[in-house]
């Protein structure tokens, strides 16, 4: 028993050393921002998002909303946020229905693994919702990444959650500077982490072990990746991996 027990721990760490397997059966905690750059009370919940990306266990993400572009503030005028897109207010706004039962939304807004909202700044309460998401023992899914000879990832997913899942492709670019030349924010210079700059679905979760391959995809020095299970609702995230760093 000893010496199968010792086998199979090899086995692991040699599948650990060699970059296989780059996530645990309960993953990180998906934490996001919904914010704008021209959001005066946001810059504070974008330098949170920040600390957080240092943290073990939390997967924190960026999604820049595009209601603040259109409005004027003052002799500062109006400010369109370089970042923002149509599909992260959506994305928002549908958060809201599930998790609040309204399609009303606010900057700085975090939502924790899909499953509960508070303000941005609200650091205790974010903090709070982190610890409860690692310790709750929903059904998970397994999500493992590694990179394909032939360039891009392979992905492959297992668990227990049986709820309709989406399985999600998310790409970040993991630090921007910006200067903010107009509106309520002008005048700053602004530190992004994270920032979503494509969403887009792989597939479906059907309960059973699925294996996809992203052939298309290559990241820079400043791009990250990570793959995301989550409810068809858009609630519940059941499973989250990052992609893994680029081999010399």
């Amino acid at each position: 028993m000893k010496k199968l027990a010792m086998l199979l721990w090899t086995a692991f760490a040699a599948t650990v050393m060699s970059g296989q397997l780059h996530a645990g059966s309960t993953g990180p905690t998906v934490v996001e921002l919904f914010t704008s750059q021209g959001c005066y009370s946001c810059p504070p919940a974008e330098a949170f998002l920040g600390e957080l990306a240092s943290r073990d266990g939390v997967l924190p993400l960026e999604f820049h909303v595009d209601y603040w572009d259109k409005l004027v503030y003052g002799a500062a005028g109006k400010w369109k946020d370089v970042f923002s897109s149509p599909w992260a207010t959506r994305r928002q706004q549908n958060y809201n229905m599930s998790i609040r039962g309204s399609a009303r939304v606010y900057t700085p807004q975090m939502v924790v693994d899909g499953r509960s909202e508070m303000i941005g700044t609200h650091r205790r309460d974010v903090l709070s919702s982190i610890r409860k998401a690692s310790r709750a023992k929903h059904p998970r899914i397994e999500i493992m990444i590694k990179h394909r000879s032939e360039g891009g990832f392979a992905i492959s997913l297992d668990g227990a959650a049986t709820e309709p899942s989406a399985v999600w492709f998310v790409r970040y670019i993991k630090a921007q500077t910006t200067e903010v030349l107009a509106g309520e924010n002008k005048g700053k210079t602004l530190i992004s982490h994270n920032i979503v700059t494509e969403l887009r679905r792989l597939g479906d979760w059907k309960g059973q072990m699925t294996t996809l391959e992203l052939t298309d995809v290559t990241l820079d020095d400043n791009q990250g990746c990570a793959v995301i299970v989550q409810s068809e609702s858009l609630g519940p995230i059941f499973g989250a991996a990052v992609c893994p760093a680029a081999t010399s």
